[in-house]
């Protein structure tokens, strides 16, 4: 178990612990291995591993692309973790947002994190995300204060350094380990006038400096952009003027998580004598914890309900509301889309944006703005209005880190491959040569010993996508369909064969999502003829009737008609839709399907050239509407059942395999299933 050790630092009185063995053996590195946060924004989460002992920092989440149909949540994969979870002795976490904290309820279903530290705003919204999912009694939480020093394990100890970004309560690490010290910045900015007025620690950073700093991962996101990032309270007189001159109701969308943002924003409505609505369930939910904690200061009376405001003067109104990244369910949106029940946009409403677009989010957003200037609203967007400032350090703050820290080896983090670059051009210009750094991706094991750094190989990283039932993760496979399906439609083509080898019944088609001037009568003539020329020349090899016993192998079978119709169809509609294929075998076909099974349907989906089963267990579009084999009873099943009654043969089942696989070796060899 972990030590419950927490101990307050004071600079004055103790010095920051030295590099001396604790137990390890010193030929052993220290392997820091980032599973998210490198080569984009987004999924911050860090494994800080010394010989037997894993420790995390921060296990965040991020946002689907546009291409990830129906995908909610992008987690990193966690493979490792789980082959290594009798390792891990806790979880250490920097500050509250999403991209850091998002991904530990997900992960604590999975693998168990005895203790988690972290600040006290982090760890409330965390707790409420545990309670909310039930797991709770999972872990221990454990906030920390400016300057407390935990110990994890026998070879760690992290200290928590105060610094400045656009969330309250936020932490750079120093973490003391038997090769040296690390120092893991977290993100960060030099923020010398803090609306808080919790200054950065910059006087603990200079102590660690002038003992020494091993190595310095530090955060890259605003590399590309020189001088220093203004102060969060640069914002207050720009918003304080959009205030006094909008004549109606106003609307202001930020980040939830942007607590002095939010506290700037109520201050302001208070000084313009205007009622607060509050629309969304995170920014209510922020609101709360930040104001229990003391990191919000307002009167209860400030906040008025949707139906209250109703019944104000618009110029008395201020609707304060999540959607600021263009999010197609956050209320802004909702309502851009005239889709909210409450809430409806008026000629004469001011609508602000005191955000930037993330990367990947610009379309949406600008999207949400025009909707909402075709209703008549004067939105108020865009860097040169002065609403917004990065939470993320410039150029020169992180120079000033560099300086601070003066660390021998340097790991540019948290950014996008063009960020990590420049971030070393200027790690190198601060006089860090630049064998001394490393240039990682996500899954990259960086060894550190006292003396040297270096790429000790990778483990398994990547990515984990759950969709809006967060039943389990989408499979690659199902991904692929989903694109597919967006980009060329689908044709299902259910088809019944006889022992003769030969068509039942016309084969049934039906095609859904496809642009194309084909017939659907010509489409299935030329699947018909398809497939009886390959029923025609390939049925005696399918076949292995002997002696009065009758036999095929339909897998192999459905696998090469399978293969000709994809042909057919890319050459008829000149498109590559999903093609979900059913083969119906005769009803005493002794036979147990390799995929999802529907009765005795033996049905497939292609993508791509290529047969996939159900392999989650879950259809996701695999059962297509109004096809119905007619030559037999067959009953569709959900591909959770299927895969049920294929995992646990019958007796019978097992016994027609055999006597297969006998009079395979008497007469002929089977023909292999085509892939």
């Amino acid at each position: 178990m972990p030590s419950k050790q927490i101990r307050s630092r004071n600079s004055k009185t103790t010095s920051p612990k030295t590099t001396s063995n604790q137990g390890g053996d010193q030929s052993s590195p220290l392997k820091v291995i980032p599973l998210g946060g490198l080569h984009e924004i987004g999924k911050n989460t860090c494994v800080f591993e010394y010989e037997d002992e894993i420790v995390l920092v921060d296990s965040g989440l991020a946002f689907p692309t546009d291409a990830m149909h129906g995908v909610n949540i992008v987690l990193p994969d966690i493979a490792y973790l789980k082959e290594n979870a009798h390792k891990i002795k806790g979880l250490v976490v920097t500050h509250g947002h999403e991209d850091h904290i998002g991904g530990i309820p997900y992960h604590l279903k999975q693998f168990d994190i005895p203790v988690i530290y972290g600040p006290r705003l982090a760890l409330a919204l965390l707790g409420g995300k545990l309670d909310e999912a039930g797991l709770r009694n999972k872990t221990e939480l454990r906030t920390v204060q400016p300057r407390d020093v935990i110990t994890l394990g026998d070879h760690f100890s992290f200290e928590f350094i105060r610094n400045t970004h656009s969330m309250a309560d936020s932490f750079t690490l120093a973490v003391t380990t038997p090769v040296g010290v690390v120092v893991f910045t977290g993100d960060f900015k030099f923020d010398h006038t803090p609306v808080d007025g919790e200054n950065f620690d910059v006087q603990r950073l200079a102590e660690y400096g002038e003992k020494g700093v091993l190595c310095l991962f530090s955060d890259s996101t605003n590399a590309e952009t020189p001088g220093l990032c203004p102060s969060e309270r640069s914002v207050y007189p720009n918003l304080d003027r959009v205030f006094s001159e909008a004549k109606g109701r106003l609307m202001v969308t930020t980040f939830a998580s942007s607590v002095h943002r939010v506290n700037m924003i109520l201050d302001l409505a208070q000084k313009h004598g205007r009622s607060v609505a509050v629309v969304g369930r995170s920014m209510l939910n922020v609101i709360s914890h930040a104001r229990n904690l003391g990191y919000v200061k307002c009167d209860e009376s400030l906040f008025k309900s949707i139906q209250e405001v109703r019944n104000l003067p618009d110029k008395d109104v201020l609707i304060l509301t999540t959607g600021s990244q263009g999010e197609p369910m956050a209320a802004l949106s909702r309502i851009s889309r005239r889709e909210h029940r409450q809430i409806q946009v008026k000629p004469g409403d001011t609508i602000v944006f005191s955000a930037n677009p993330i990367p990947g989010n610009t379309i949406s957003v600008v999207n949400t703005i025009d909707r909402l200037m075709m209703q008549g609203a004067n939105v108020i967007y865009g860097r040169r209005q002065g609403i917004h400032v990065s939470g993320h350090g410039c150029q020169e703050d992180h120079k000033l880190m560099l300086a601070l820290t003066r660390p021998k080896f340097f790991v540019p983090v948290h950014g996008e491959h063009r960020m990590l670059i420049k971030h070393s051009q200027t790690a190198q210009m601060m006089g860090v040569p630049a064998e001394n750094m490393l240039i990682i991706d996500n899954g990259h094991i960086v060894e550190l010993r006292p003396d040297s750094i270096s790429l000790g190989g990778n483990v398994q990283a990547g990515i984990e996508l759950v969709d809006s039932s967060h039943a389990g993760t989408v499979q690659d496979t199902v991904l692929k369909e989903r694109q597919q399906l967006a980009e060329d439609g689908v044709v299902t083509t259910a088809v019944a064969v006889g022992w003769d080898g030969k068509l039942a019944i016309q084969p049934e088609v039906h095609i859904r999502g496809v642009a194309t001037g084909v017939d659907d009568q010509h489409l299935q003539e030329k699947i018909s003829e398809t497939l009886q020329t390959v029923l025609e020349d390939r049925w005696d090899h399918y076949n292995n009737s002997d002696n009065g016993e009758r036999s095929a192998d339909w897998s192999g079978l459905k696998s090469r008609l399978e293969r000709e119709l994809r042909r057919t169809i890319r050459r008829e509609l000149r498109c590559d839709p999903l093609l979900v294929f059913m083969l119906q075998p005769p009803a005493d076909a002794d036979y147990t399907p390799e995929t999802q099974t529907n009765g005795s349907l033996v049905t497939s989906r292609s993508t791509n050239g290529r047969s996939n089963g159900s392999s989650n267990g879950r259809s996701n579009g695999s059962k297509p509407s109004k096809v119905t084999p007619k030559p037999s009873t067959a009953v569709e099943t959900s591909a959770d059942s299927s895969e049920k009654k294929s995992s646990e043969p019958s007796k019978t089942t097992l016994d027609a395999e055999k006597r297969n696989r006998n009079r395979r070796r008497r007469t002929r060899p089977t023909a292999r299933a085509a892939s």
